[in-house]
């Protein structure tokens, strides 16, 4: 009995032994696999990018300059620069230097499998009015789609709830962070709401030259009395809250009052009504586009524009309300028969020539992000300049979103978010070789490099 018994703990322990190897195994496998490298959040230092073509964006493009890092930061920039002791040089001869890129449309870390995985994605909340909702909230920072974006240049962006109403409130991030916090450039920065809009149903293209709402035609003034209701009961809404606050600073001076309830969806508009921060319009045909701007008057709020298929045909509205446009539309196909194939691709370029403040934007959930180079230079090969073009991914955009003195170029004392390529970035054969946020050199990889370098030697 006792060899038996001897047999049978061997036995016992070298499959228990077994076991933690090849869970080990298993673990290591996971590891490799388990989206941890979308959040390789580089490593900090002071670096010198030398002897590169530099396009500060808000200047003149220095041929052969240098340009320093340190402390998180664009410590100087120049042709002749003095290199800190210590720094580490990166040769930069034969490439170009250029500043992050922004995409200031996009819902970048609250979708993952938007089809497939309802359990991935946190767009939308229940009802129509959420004010309150925050995306900075529901950002995932080991989204995969984080490094596959940043990886081409793109360092930050504005990630916005969808949905209902009043859709909730956007954040400002860099695409560098473990955790939400460590991401946000601005955590509140503007509320969303999908301005009601003139839709006459039939679905795709049968709305009055939109996309319509989906089954039967509606006849075209029920639409407009539709759209009127919708829009009044927007107005009822800040009305309410003007009527709360009335109440509550009532209160505060007089206790003997009675105490209003609180109401944290009327709280939350506060700082939109009172013109401290953005509410950004969802909208695309003029007429709805000049609803907007009219909206933004009598409210008396700090409006912006995003979708603006034609913003230019209602640029006067948009310029005397200093409304400027987030563009969305650059990968979309014309919505009307008539409409010439690059009416969308060509919209950048009218906006510039009407004297809009605008910039150019993916309108992606996140996968696409990536994109957003090419989205600017469509619009710079259909009549945008080339520096307007760039400026429209960077400055332009920077200055909308109300952080130019942060980023958006390569201006001593901004932001380190900083890209070097080995070419014109908004080409699609360029390559990144570099990239920095908040002044962290940030790694070049993503599940979509790790699968082409798992594949790219088999034959």
């Amino acid at each position: 009995m006792n060899s038996k018994c001897k047999m049978h703990n061997a036995k016992l322990f070298l499959i228990a032994f077994l076991s933690v190897i090849i869970c080990g195994q298993f673990s290591l496998v996971s590891a490799q696999n388990d989206g941890s490298q979308q959040n390789q959040t580089g490593r900090a230092g002071t670096f010198a990018i030398v002897g590169a073509r530099i396009v500060t964006v808000s200047g003149a493009t220095i041929e052969n300059g240098t340009i320093v890092i340190q402390n998180g930061k664009i410590a100087a920039v120049g042709a002749n620069v003095q290199i800190p002791a210590g720094a580490e040089k990166i040769d930069g001869k034969g490439m170009s230097v250029f500043p992050g890129m922004i995409d200031a449309g996009t819902n970048m870390g609250l979708a993952e499998i938007t089809l497939a995985v309802n359990g991935s994605v946190d767009l939308t909340e229940v009802g129509t009015m959420n004010a309150n909702t925050k995306a900075i909230k529901g950002i995932h920072p080991h989204s995969a789609h984080i490094n596959v974006t940043r990886v081409n240049g793109i360092t930050t962006v504005l990630s916005a709830p969808n949905g209902g109403l009043m859709s909730g409130q956007a954040a400002i991030i860099n695409l560098n962070g473990s955790t939400p916090d460590e991401m946000a450039v601005v955590r509140e920065y503007a509320l969303v709401i999908n301005f009601p809009r003139i839709a006459g149903g039939g679905g795709f293209g049968g709305g009055f030259g939109g996309f319509g709402g989906g089954g039967a035609a509606v006849d075209f003034n029920e639409a407009v009395r539709r759209r009127d209701t919708q829009v009044e009961e927007l107005k009822k809404i800040f009305k309410n809250a003007e009527t709360y606050f009335r109440a509550k600073d009532a209160y505060a001076k007089d206790k003997t009052l009675p105490y209003p309830a609180t109401d944290q969806k009327l709280e939350a508009l506060a700082p939109f009504m009172k013109g401290e921060k953005p509410i950004i319009f969802t909208a695309e045909r003029e007429r709805d586009i000049r609803g907007v701007a009219k909206f933004v008057s009598e409210m008396k709020v700090k409006g912006i524009l995003m979708g603006g298929q034609e913003a230019w045909k209602a640029a006067d509205d948009l310029k005397k309300n200093n409304i400027p446009v987030i563009y969305t539309n650059i990968y979309n196909l014309p919505v009307r028969d008539d409409d010439d194939y690059d009416y969308l691709f060509a919209a950048p370029s009218k906006m510039q020539a009407a004297g809009l403040k605008y910039c150019i934007s993916t309108g992606d959930t996140g996968p696409e992000v990536r994109d957003l180079p090419y989205h600017a230079g469509l619009a710079g090969a259909f009549g945008l300049s080339k520096e307007d073009a760039l400026k429209s991914v960077t400055l332009y955009a920077a200055e909308i979103l109300g952080v130019a003195e942060k980023m958006g170029s390569l201006d001593v004392g901004k932001v380190a978010n900083v890209v070097v390529a080995d070419g014109d970035v908004l080409q699609p054969t360029t390559n990144i070789k570099y990239m920095f946020i908040n002044g962290r050199m940030i790694p070049l990889t993503s599940r979509h490099t790790e699968l082409f370098d798992s594949f790219k030697d088999r034959k």
